[in-house]
C-alpha cells in the first residue's frame, strides 16, 4: 500500500474526510504523519508508516469508507497496529503537533477519545 501514499493525497482525504473519519482516526493518521517528517526516523519505520498511511488513502478499503460509523474501523485498526509497532519514536513533540492539527480541524476534543487511543499504543 505504500505505493499509495503521497503527502498531497494524504492531507487532501484528511481534509475531506476529517470530520467523518472522527477524532481518533484523524490523529492516529496525524501522528503517523509527524513521525515520517521526522529526520531521525529510519527508513524501514517510514516504509512501515507510508505502507499505513497508504491503506488510510487507499480508496478500495476492507470496509468502505462512506459507510456510517464502520467505515473507518479497518482504517483506524491499521493506523493503531504502524503506530504500536513504532510507538517509540512517539515524541512529546509529535503528539503536541498532532495536537495542534487536530484543534485546527475540530473545534472541540473529547480528551478521553485521545487517550484510548494512547492506551492501545503504548
Amino acid at each position: 500500500m505504500k505505493e499509495y501514499y503521497s503527502e498531497r493525497s494524504f492531507r487532501e482525504k484528511l481534509q475531506q474526510m476529517a470530520r467523518t473519519a472522527g477524532v481518533r482516526v484523524v490523529y492516529s493518521a496525524l501522528l503517523l504523519y509527524f513521525i515520517m517528517k521526522d529526520e531521525h526516523v529510519s527508513v524501514r519505520t517510514k516504509v512501515l508508516i507510508a505502507a499505513a498511511l497508504g491503506y488510510f488513502i487507499f480508496p478500495a478499503d476492507a470496509i468502505p469508507d462512506l459507510f456510517p460509523l464502520m467505515g473507518f474501523t479497518d482504517d483506524l485498526g491499521v493506523l493503531i497496529f504502524a503506530l504500536s509497532q513504532i510507538r517509540n519514536n512517539l515524541t512529546p513533540e509529535i503528539r503536541e503537533k498532532a495536537g495542534t492539527q487536530l484543534l485546527n480541524w475540530f473545534s472541540k476534543i473529547d480528551e478521553s477519545e485521545i487517550e484510548k487511543l494512547h492506551s492501545k499504543i503504548l
